[in-house]
């Protein structure tokens, strides 16, 4: 009469659970000892960890294999509630996931994805990433190419003063590169008239005869200050003169 009156059904077998039984519950849910087991392999769950999915209860093996995804480094199960990462549709365990250069875990540390390979910020660039032709360090963002060289913007300095090149006109001598100023002082030949260096840079023209060069601009008759360029002139000393002044005598 007692266990017709209070005895709880087990939801399993849907007999009642006698008072000489041992009863188990979960979620309002009573069990017979013998009828709380894993749905799938059958194994008795009274002493053993269980995960319930879809109201259907399954011992951690079986839950694994069914719903748990497995590590790509070891191959291994990664159990539910340990800690994990996931990217690009891959699992890991925190502790497989590593630099494929150092081999340090990556964890929640930034990292480059490689063909497969992940690296942590400092191996990546330190494997890939273009250095400098001039400091050697790596160039992370920015940075100017000179003879098919990358540079740092800081780095690309003329040989003579030091100024920044990046962004403006500038030509090189052995290889060094210098800004416009400094390679006329340094290099250019002088206009014989103005006395200024005579570069050729940004389209500049000039005009040699012999050994002294002109601007386009300074290359005149010395009397009657006319344009020579592209017309005949007479040399006069360190003077050059129009045909029409150097008939005209002294």
């Amino acid at each position: 009469c007692y266990d017709n009156t209070f005895a709880n059904t087990c939801a399993e077998c849907q007999q009642l659970i006698g008072h000489d039984s041992r009863e188990l519950f979960y979620e309002d849910r009573h069990f017979h000892e013998g009828c709380f087991r894993c749905c799938r392999c059958q194994r008795s769950l009274a002493d053993e960890p269980f995960t319930c999915q879809d109201s259907e209860l399954l011992c951690n093996d079986c839950y694994c294999s069914a719903f748990s995804s497995q590590c790509s480094a070891c191959g291994e199960t990664v159990m539910p509630g340990s800690r994990k990462l996931e990217y690009g549709g891959q699992t890991w365990h925190e502790h497989c996931f590593l630099c494929s250069g150092c081999e340090q875990p990556l964890g929640s540390c930034s990292f480059v994805p490689d063909k497969g390979a992940h690296y942590c910020v400092p191996c990546y660039e330190n494997k890939f990433a273009p250095r400098c032709a001039r400091c050697s360090k790596t160039l992370t963002q920015g940075g100017v190419t000179y003879r098919d060289q990358p540079w740092h913007r800081e780095c690309l300095v003329c040989t003579g003063c030091q100024t920044p090149l990046a962004g403006q006109q500038f030509t090189s001598r052995d290889d060094d590169p210098y800004c416009v100023a400094c390679f006329g002082e340094l290099f250019a030949p002088k206009c014989s008239s103005c006395k200024r260096p005579i570069t050729g840079l940004g389209g500049g023209k000039y005009v040699s005869f012999e050994d002294r060069h002109w601007h386009h601009s300074c290359f005149s008759c010395a009397r009657c200050s006319t344009s020579l360029v592209g017309q005949g002139f007479v040399p006069d000393g360190d003077q050059v003169l129009c045909q029409g002044c150097s008939q005209a005598g002294p």
